[in-house]
């Protein structure tokens, strides 16, 4: 094997060398998907695409089908269009499937249900991250001194994070009006069928552990599990 300026030749002859295809660290459209080489996938998945002109306008709906009921939800561009393209690229990859739901929250301002990390930990999400897209048109929460926090009505669908732009796969769904600040990202609503779903979730409560026998925070008493995601056509 003979060696020539970059190019690899066998027997004297030249041969031009194969590289492997690698992604990009970062896409190059408006929504600058990056990857988190220090927060690597929960399971592999390729960053999604990222066109220049990322589509703004129309709903598509999603079902979730769950051990315990579909819960169909209607994703909006406008309100968020590069969350929902996320959405839908780990959808269509299955990232969803199989997953368990880990957490439910029952404090009396913040209960919702949040799903989206395939190990089950909440602490893994798809290997990327992107900016957020936050809401402007909740309404002020009452009562609140700092006039800082807004409600997040029941019904609402938003991401996960863990600090400004951040956002990956987690996502969490809105059991009952809920008082956040504005930072998390919503992108969409959850239909009636799935309430009812979720309705029966909450009501089982949440699983009791040794140390806590009465928690407002952690897993399903009555578990939530991905079986399968899908566009709803």
């Amino acid at each position: 094997m003979v060696v020539m300026g970059g190019v690899v030749g066998v027997g004297g002859v030249a041969q031009a060398s194969e590289e492997p295809y690698r992604d990009p660290d970062v896409t190059r459209g408006p929504c600058a998907y990056t990857k988190t080489p220090d927060d690597p996938a929960a399971r592999p998945v390729k960053l999604p695409p990222d066109p220049r002109r990322t589509p703004d306008r129309g709903r598509v709906e999603v079902l979730l089908k769950t051990n315990q009921g579909d819960i169909p939800l209607v994703l909006d561009r406008a309100q968020a269009p590069c969350t929902v393209q996320s959405f839908l690229h780990l959808v269509e990859k299955k990232f969803y499937d199989a997953t368990t739901c880990h957490r439910l929250t029952a404090y009396p301002t913040l209960k919702v249900l949040q799903c989206g990390d395939p190990s089950g930990t909440g602490e893994r999400g798809p290997g990327y991250k992107y900016k957020d897209e936050l809401p402007t048109n909740l309404p002020p929460a009452p009562n609140d001194p700092t006039g800082e926090r807004r409600i997040y009505p029941r019904g609402t669908l938003a991401m996960a994070n863990a600090g400004p732009d951040t956002n990956g796969s987690q996502f969490f769904l809105v059991t009952a009006d809920s008082t956040l600040r504005p930072n998390y990202t919503v992108f969409g609503k959850i239909k009636p069928e799935g309430l009812r779903t979720l309705d029966k979730v909450a009501a089982s409560g949440i699983k009791p552990t040794p140390d806590n026998p009465a928690p407002v925070d952690g897993s399903p008493a009555k578990p939530v599990d991905i079986k399968r995601a899908k566009k709803d056509c």
